[in-house]
């Protein structure tokens, strides 16, 4: 167990963590304002509410939402929102230095105010700087040195989080972060049983210092992005080590679904848990309460156009399997809804191997909970990243994370930007042929991408193969052109195969590009 907790401490330690949390209502108690300008916002870097002479009420000034800042990259080719608070009945005035005109808005009576103005397309090599100015009668607000481009929300557990600093080759990784036309948020970590308007968190220019705390797997992506597309990236990670998915899961929705509200919403809210005061704190339990991290994390940033959504998630959840599909396909609808931008594009890591500190290479409960993961990606506009080639069967979070976030990058180029030629997938098993004692293994031909071959040269490994005794025995595998003959002298007659089907293989079956074969069974048999 220390093996595991240690790197998650050390993650934790360099996390952003929000500090002087405002106390939430428990349940039954009225929730403060909701507003931008509301005492939970004030803990997040709002400019404090002043009283009036009467005493009355609290005097608003013009304030924006926190995450709308200088250095900030702003979605191109996309409505923009600008929200934040003014005095009811305020008209406030929103200009970009593109644009002709102000949009005018007028404040509503709870003081918030939102406008939306077009963004222009950018030209590939276009990293001009821009102002967007905001007044409020005698108020005004500039925000500088902002670029346009493309803007990816990064969320998820440990592995998404795991820094910069602890990656392979960190030092000359790091040292080579210059890209000022990258630009990361980093949302401090908070907890709220409502849902909040602002998060903590500064947009700064990607640099080897700003770099070192960021996730390696979110600048890894943002980086790719940038060199192929050559238009300014942000990029926004908002999550936590050792989350579960529940937690990133609005209430209502689990609330609304019979087995989401059984087997992850009501055990907590019948729980002496949900009675506590919530406040900013880490603890490993409370990382995995339902929609604590959707309030806090995901809800302040629902009014931000993004160009779509990157996952690396699962681990906290391993020991389900069709309750997280749904619940994960349930985030994705969700997290859409509140964005309200469309099918946002949502690409997300498979876990990588893992013993779990049971060394039997016989172990399966972790690959059939890859084979739910697997199934998120049946709705639409979701692909999954396969890790099994870069995983380390003894460490829960592998160093080596520059491929993973450039397949997720791949992924997009390909899925989102439509760049033709980008491979973005590894071989995907199409369909089993029994020839004699022989089992063939037929691949989809698109994702073969220069046929089939090992990362160390040698025969492929971790093929098993069973009989009618549903006993799975190891097989030799033989590419043989675009597919894998197996062949196990102890299976007389196959009735079904498996790839990379157990704990922790670490594997080496691949095509021409590099992209790892994709875990399979060929069998529906229950799990034991």
């Amino acid at each position: 167990m220390k093996k595991i907790l240690f790197p998650i401490l050390a993650l934790l330690m360099i996390s952003p963590v929000l500090p002087g949390a405002v106390r939430p209502p428990r349940r039954g108690e009225l929730a403060p304002p909701r507003g931008p300008h509301g005492p939970a916002a004030a803990a997040r870097g709002s400019q404090p509410a002043t009283r009036r002479a009467d005493g009355l009420r609290p005097a608003v000034t013009l304030t924006l939402a926190i995450v709308l800042q200088d250095n900030m990259v702003i979605q191109q080719n996309k409505p923009f929102k600008v929200w934040g608070a003014a005095p009811a009945g305020t008209t406030v005035e929103i200009q970009a230095d593109w644009m002709s005109n102000p949009v005018t808005v007028i404040a509503d009576r709870s003081d918030t105010f939102l406008g939306i103005i077009d963004v222009p397309r950018v030209a590939p090599g276009d990293y001009k700087p821009h102002t967007l100015t905001v007044r409020a009668g005698a108020s005004v607000i500039t925000l500088h040195n902002v670029l346009v481009g493309e803007v990816w929300f990064c969320s998820g557990q440990s592995n998404m989080q795991f820094s910069m600093i602890t990656v392979l080759d960190s030092t000359s990784e790091i040292a080579a972060a210059d890209h000022p036309s990258i630009r990361l948020f980093n949302t401090a970590l908070n907890f709220s049983d409502h849902p909040l308007e602002n998060v903590k968190g500064k947009w700064v220019p990607c640099s080897p210092e700003t770099v070192k705390g960021f996730s390696a797997v979110a600048y890894y992506f943002g980086r790719k992005l940038q060199e192929t597309l050559n238009v300014p990236v942000g990029l926004i990670f908002s999550g936590i080590g050792a989350s579960a998915a529940q937690a990133y899961v609005p209430e209502e929705a689990l609330a609304a679904d019979t087995q989401l509200n059984r087997v992850y919403l009501q055990p907590y809210l019948s729980s002496p848990r949900s009675k506590e005061v919530i406040d900013g704190g880490f603890s490993f339990e409370k990382v995995t309460r339902p929609f604590l991290l959707y309030n806090a994390l995901i809800h302040p940033f629902r009014h931000l156009s993004i160009r779509g959504i990157c996952w690396y998630q699962g681990e906290s959840n391993r020991m389900e399997r069709d309750s997280y599909t749904r619940l994960t396909q349930t985030l994705v609808r969700c997290w859409r809804t509140g964005f309200a931008q469309g099918d946002l594009p949502f690409y997300y890591v498979q876990v990588a191997p893992y013993f779990y500190d049971k060394e039997d290479p016989t172990l399966a409960d972790y690959a059939f909970f890859r084979e739910a993961q697997e199934r998120i990606s049946d709705l639409d506009h979701t692909a999954m990243v396969v890790t099994m080639d870069v995983g380390e069967s003894k460490n829960l979070h592998p160093i080596n994370k520059k491929p993973v976030g450039e397949r997720l990058a791949a992924t997009a180029l390909a899925g989102t930007y439509g760049l033709e030629g980008i491979v973005h997938s590894g071989p995907h098993y199409q369909c089993m042929e029994v020839r004699g004692r022989d089992v063939v293994i037929h691949f989809e031909p698109g994702t073969l991408s220069g046929g089939l071959k090992t990362i160390d040269g040698g025969a492929p490994l971790f093929f098993t193969m069973a009989g009618a005794d549903k006993v799975f025995y190891p097989a030799v595998a033989t590419i043989e052109g675009d597919h894998v003959v197996l062949h196990s002298d102890k299976v007389r007659k196959p009735l079904a195969a498996r790839y990379a089907f157990t704990n922790y293989p670490v594997t080496n079956l691949e095509n021409g590009a590099g992209w790892p074969a994709v875990p399979f069974r060929t069998d529906d048999w229950v799990e034991k």
